[in-house]
């Protein structure tokens, strides 16, 4: 017997797996019990009513404002990562990540009037969430020896299970806590889960063996001293920035967004530009395969630009125009946001087996347009219960059906958008490239957000038809072009 397999045979598993998967499957569950329990309530308490304990803002701003929350979440999710690897190591990012996460969550909770709590605490969430979530995924990886890659990818589906119990359970448990106006204890509740989670993470570390004490490159003291002085300096620049136009009388919540949404698509523009006009010892190969990858992160942006509409506009038609009743029970209008996580769960396996099944005969450009298609096709579901429901209220079944619809696009993307980042990533990127792909997830949620602003200047059908036109027809060119980019991809030959 090797060492290896020896040191194995000592070690204390759960059913067959290290320890530690435990400690980290427990810290995402309530951690994204945290997210998604807020996640879920946002939108109504920003359009809530100064009386009613929110802060009064138009829907349209208040979508706005959940859309480039949630493009932040991800945007931020780079530097988080970068600071992981080259300053404090995995393991201390997500113990911060997690106190400041915490410490928005409280921000939020403490019931007083005026929005400056409340923006203090969407920010430290922000910032939070952007060191934990990309660091504890690199935990998961590295609890496993190399070349045991059976018990990794069994690993990360435990981990995965986590994520959508945690997502399942959180819209029922703090939109009820919230009803009524009572904001604080939903916010609260967001709270007391993030920090279940940290006193358990804290307590499991001895199971962790040691994943993610150390940067796997730390800064050189030289390094150091000029990364701090250009944090300094960039945070200098957005804190004076921010100040001359708060002094113009030009700064509004609206315009703020629409800035934010702007940068948010700049920054992956500028790294493509940077990726593909650079050397970068990057082979001819490589290359042509990059150039096929921008054309999936395009049609993945378009995906969640619909997709993510779930917590404002889908949150919005459940509240005004369903009748809120399952199996004979009321239910919160948040509380419909627990479909989607419960779906996942469902059907994970059976898309995992249809993709073995179907093996390299559909590619990943032709899943990208199936995924298109379904959300588009969730939004004509959309857009004739809308206009059902301009004669009353409609079955709360007709947005489990649309929920439905987009997991089986969610899963005909999502896994095969994370799989085939990898495969497509220069060597020169191949640390980074994971990043990039969530930034699709930023760019989506942020102009997203925008879209409400349609319904100023149409109907609600005709809102969810045009963007159903607008997936669709991307859809259809992606799939129009689907045996050039398996050419280009290398998954066919020319």
């Amino acid at each position: 017997m090797s060492v290896e397999a020896g040191q194995r045979a000592r070690e204390k598993t759960i059913f067959g797996h290290p320890r530690g998967i435990v400690t980290l499957f427990m810290t995402e569950m309530w951690e994204r019990f945290s997210f998604y329990g807020l996640r879920a309530i946002l939108f109504f308490f920003l359009a809530a009513t100064v009386s009613g304990g929110g802060l009064g803002l138009p829907k349209t701003t208040a979508t706005a404002v959940v859309g480039v929350y949630g493009a932040l979440v991800y945007l931020l999710a780079l530097p988080g990562g970068w600071l992981a690897d080259r300053v404090l190591g995995a393991r201390k990012a997500v113990l911060a990540g997690g106190c400041v996460i915490m410490l928005g969550h409280i921000c939020m909770a403490v019931p007083i009037e005026g929005a400056a709590l409340v923006w203090l605490g969407l920010g430290l969430i922000v910032a939070g969430t952007g060191l934990l979530k990309p660091n504890i995924s690199t935990m998961v990886g590295r609890l496993y020896p190399e070349g045991d890659n059976a018990r990794r990818d069994a690993g990360f589906s435990i981990f995965y299970l986590g994520i959508n119990l945690g997502a399942f359970a959180a819209p029922y448990v703090v939109s009820n806590l919230a009803k009524d106006g009572r904001w604080h204890l939903g916010f609260g509740a967001a709270a007391v889960g993030m920090a279940v989670g940290l006193t358990q993470y804290v307590l499991g570390a001895r199971h962790l063996r040691g994943a993610g004490d150390e940067p796997g490159h730390r800064l050189t003291p030289e390094e150091g001293r000029r990364f701090g002085s250009l944090a300094v300096a960039g945070l200098a620049t957005v804190a004076l920035a921010l100040g001359l136009w708060a002094l113009s009388g030009t700064l509004t919540v609206d315009r703020f967004t629409v800035a934010l949404t702007v940068i948010t698509v700049l920054v992956p523009i500028a790294y493509f530009a940077y990726i593909l006009l650079g050397s970068h010892n990057m082979t001819s190969g490589e290359r042509t395969k990059m150039k096929a990858y921008v054309w999936l992160f395009a049609a993945a942006a378009v995906f969640w630009m619909i997709y993510d509409l779930a917590p404002t506009v889908l949150n919005d038609f459940a509240a005004e125009k369903t009748d809120l009743r399952l199996f004979g029970h009321s239910i919160t209008a948040a509380t419909t946001q627990s479909f989607n996580p419960l779906l996942i769960l469902i059907f994970v396996p059976v898309f995992a087996a249809l993709w073995v099944r179907l093996g390299s005969r559909v590619g990943a450009a032709q899943k990208f347009s199936a995924g298109l298609f379904l959300v588009g096709a969730s939004f004509l579901v959309m857009a004739y219960a809308a206009h059902l429901a301009q004669a009353g209220r409609i079955s709360v079944w007709w947005l489990f059906l649309v929920y439905l619809i987009q997991v089986f696009g969610e899963l005909s993307l999502s896994p095969v958008g994370l799989s085939v980042t990898t495969e497509l990533a220069p060597r020169a990127f191949r640390s980074q490239m994971l990043g990039v792909w969530f930034l699709s997830f930023a760019v989506g949620d942020a102009i997203g957000g925008q879209t409400a602003r349609l319904l100023g200047h149409m109907s609600q059908p005709a809102y969810f038809a045009t963007l159903a036109v607008i997936a669709v027809a991307a859809a259809a060119v992606l799939l129009g072009f689907s045996r050039r980019l398996r050419v280009l991809m290398g998954e066919v030959p020319a």
